[in-house]
């Protein structure tokens, strides 16, 4: 008769995030990643299969949650420029000890590159959402006139995903929030 999960799938998965996030793919040990889940090692690959498709499963988990917040947050009653900036800001201010976590995402993006088709996948699905959402605001912010005529839509979506990854990176790093909003808001003066 098989055993009940002792455990909940969705905790064990963030925990996982947690220390793929800290330590990447290749710097995490099943180990640590046992005794941060709570699980045996057995519920582990039962649950999830191996470590690498844990690893998948966490960064389809992260980039899922992640974009859907900032999509979220994009989609505030007030203007497009000041739901952009809003946006940034929040971001730049969240705890210290959060934002030193960094992003999984963009963790997974430096570790692989491009050599892992499937990660890459996981990444470009992430940002192609995320682009779609932020073009969609510039084009509003365009047609009310508060997005400059000359700034080119496509450019500027590339831009602010550039600036939210080096954002991410600096926090990561220790960048306090004061100098990741004061990033934020140049970003946002480029656009006018």
């Amino acid at each position: 008769m098989a055993r009940h999960k002792e455990f909940d799938r969705d905790t064990a998965l963030k925990a996982a995030i947690t220390v793929f996030t800290e330590h990447g793919y290749e710097g995490t040990s099943t180990d640590a990643l046992l005794s941060a889940m709570k699980i045996s090692r057995q519920s582990m690959y039962d649950t999830f299969g191996d470590k690498r498709s844990l690893y998948l499963a966490a960064l389809d988990r992260y980039n899922t949650d992640s974009v859907s917040q900032l999509v979220a947050d994009l989609r505030r009653d007030t203007t497009p420029l000041e739901a952009l900036e809003e946006t940034l800001i929040a971001f730049a201010s969240r705890p210290e000890t959060e934002a030193g976590r960094g992003c999984l995402g963009v963790s997974a993006v430096c570790e692989f590159g491009r050599a892992d088709s499937e990660i890459s996948d996981l990444t470009d699905q992430a940002s192609r959402r995320l682009s779609s959402a932020v073009k969609t605001i510039l084009e509003e912010g365009k047609k009310r006139g508060e997005v400059a005529d000359e700034v080119d839509t496509t450019d500027a979506v590339q831009f602010l995903g550039s600036t939210l990854s080096g954002m991410k990176v600096s926090a990561r790093n220790g960048a306090s929030p004061e100098a990741l909003r004061g990033i934020a808001r140049l970003a946002i003066r480029s656009l006018r």
